[in-house]
């Protein structure tokens, strides 16, 4: 039983290990202007999945995001 525990020990730090180094990787690529700009793209989105008018709705929050991030 001990073996067992102290596998799982090894695996759940190796786990969190990984998961920090996948959150510190996301985080180095939302750096400086992606980060400023990402509101103004999920805006976007958000009214970009509006039938018919969705593309023209989102075009100043398109414009926003190039502006910050181009």
């Amino acid at each position: 039983m001990a073996v067992a525990s102290r596998k799982n020990m090894r695996s759940g730090r190796f786990g969190r290990l990984g998961a920090l180094g996948v959150m510190l990787a996301l985080c180095a690529g939302m750096t400086g202007c992606g980060l400023a700009a990402a509101p103004c793209r999920v805006a976007s989105a958000g009214l970009k999945i509006v039938p018919l008018v969705g593309h023209i709705a989102a075009a100043p929050t398109d414009a926003c995001a190039d502006v910050i991030d181009p």
